[in-house]
């Protein structure tokens, strides 16, 4: 899909459909000249509360002669005042998704006017996203417009680098919707590293894949512990892309379980049914990758993907094993389907031993953070406020939405074990804490932050504004933040 940006007036806009961003408190200058090619029809509809311009609500006009494009779809914006990136997304994403399936070979959409402390660049990276997004669906297959068209004003700055930097992004994020909506028995360890390799191949990314005799070798005994009860064998994939002046690398690590039965520790069918999308934090780090290599961004990042299934069998863990992490510590396993962060521990010690300078791991990793912040918030936790401060503020201003959770010393008193160094699951409460309490012990003194994405990464049925199924989140987030890493900024 490619996306353009032109100052054709809309009323002249070749497409099979024009989007058109509405506000509750009047119509911007090109609205409002459209409006009047449109005999006022605008102007009526508001009057008649049947165009009220509140968040995303979608008004269709059809078959119209007055205009180059026939069809014209009303998309709300809700108050200019109260404009953020993620109500310019979720608008972009819901007239997108009102005209897929239609003829929409080629879409225009008029870019909203900034307002709120917006730049025209955060207009555009904001609703672009959502355009992209809303047009190509959660299935696999499923085509998309080839062309998508931004209509600027003709005063407005050059956004070429802008709408460029935002088709890599859909790209990007579009990769990871489809590897987390790929069934298991499709994407599996080796097909996941498989499907890196291609990136890594097509981009000019370092891509090294360790295979279980390397990973017995790099003593990652708690990640081989968790696969040896699958017969689909164990990968850690291993991403450089190398942009940088300087010595500091950017690591980013992905939980990547591409199926999670629980193991032992056998889940219900019910917890059971979404279990594909437990690699979506490995998904994540791939997609952000594969972005920043196609942007030529200036920045040195270590991605580390961390791939297994999670099955029960008779070579499966046990209940009351001990495992011995990478770092040497051991661990005493007392629930299967607390996996995540096994994995995840052996992944972030083998970055800093890689001399990342600073950390983020996304993973699916508690229901726990989903009780705690709904299935739209990633809990968000670290050992370095500061460092939390900057990713916070990449996820913030990329449109996305993350929380902080306390990281309180006695916590960790929760994860103490009698046999080992530390058990992998503490009481019943703070159960997303407990987890980021666990993956601390394997970041040493590397600035990190844990990533808790089991709410957001994954839709279980359709709206308006989102796709039932992967939704690729954080992967705007991290080209934000890689961005802006290098110069050192907040």
């Amino acid at each position: 899909m490619q996306l353009t940006v032109a100052t054709v007036p809309p009323h002249a806009a070749r497409a099979d459909w024009l989007i058109v961003p509405v506000c509750e408190d009047g119509l911007p200058p090109l609205v409002a000249e459209l409006d009047q090619r449109l005999g006022g029809a605008l102007t009526r509809l508001r009057e008649g509360q049947d165009l009220s311009g509140k968040p995303s609500e979608l008004v269709p006009l059809l078959n119209l002669s007055e205009l180059a494009a026939p069809r014209v779809m009303l998309v709300g914006l809700g108050k200019r005042t109260e404009l953020t990136r993620l109500t310019l997304t979720r608008a972009g994403f819901a007239a997108a998704k009102a005209v897929a399936g239609k003829k929409r070979q080629r879409v225009a959409a008029v870019l909203p006017e900034p307002a709120n402390g917006l730049a025209w660049a955060d207009v555009v990276l904001a609703f672009a996203a959502g355009l992209l997004q809303g047009g190509h669906g959660p299935g696999i297959r499923q085509s998309a417009p080839e062309e998508v068209q931004l209509l600027a004003p003709p005063d407005a700055p050059a956004l070429e680098s802008v709408a460029r930097r935002a088709e890599v992004e859909g790209r990007a994020v579009r990769l990871a919707r489809d590897l987390v909506n790929m069934p298991a028995c499709d994407l599996y360890p080796e097909t996941f590293a498989q499907r890196a390799r291609e990136v890594g191949e097509r981009l000019g990314v370092g891509c090294t894949v360790l295979d279980e005799r390397q990973l017995a070798e790099e003593r990652m005994g708690c990640l081989l512990g968790v696969a040896r009860g699958s017969a689909r064998p164990p990968r850690l994939v291993v991403l450089r892309h190398r942009g940088g002046t300087t010595d500091r690398w950017l690591g980013l690590v992905g939980k990547g379980v591409t199926f999670d039965s629980g193991g032992l520790s056998l889940k219900t069918n019910e917890q059971m049914l979404e279990m594909k999308c437990d690699m979506a934090g490995a998904a994540t780090v791939l997609a952000a990758v594969q972005a920043l290599a196609e942007l030529h961004a200036p920045v040195n990042v270590l991605g580390v993907l961390a791939l297994v299934e999670n099955m029960p069998s008779g070579q499966a863990l046990k209940l009351g094993d001990v495992l011995t992490a990478r770092t040497g510590k051991t661990v005493e396993v007392l629930n299967t389907d607390a996996e995540g962060r096994l994995i995840l521990a052996d992944a972030l010690a083998y970055a800093v031993d890689q001399k990342a300078s600073h950390l983020v791991d996304l993973a699916t990793l508690t229901g726990a953070c989903m009780v705690a912040l709904g299935t739209e918030v990633a809990g968000l936790m670290s050992n370095d406020q500061a460092w939390a401060g900057r990713v916070l503020a990449a996820i913030e201003r990329a449109g996305e939405r993350a929380w902080p959770l306390p990281m309180f010393a006695d916590y960790g008193e929760l994860i103490k074990s009698q046999v080992a160094d530390i058990k992998n699951v503490g009481g019943k409460y703070a159960g997303a804490i407990i987890g980021a309490k666990f993956l601390e012990h394997f970041v040493g003194n590397t600035p990190w932050v844990h990533l808790d994405i089991a709410g957001p990464a994954f839709v279980s049925e359709d709206s308006p504004t989102r796709d039932a199924g992967g939704t690729g989140c954080f992967v705007r987030s991290l080209v934000e933040l890689a961005s802006r890493y290098e110069a050192g900024e907040s």
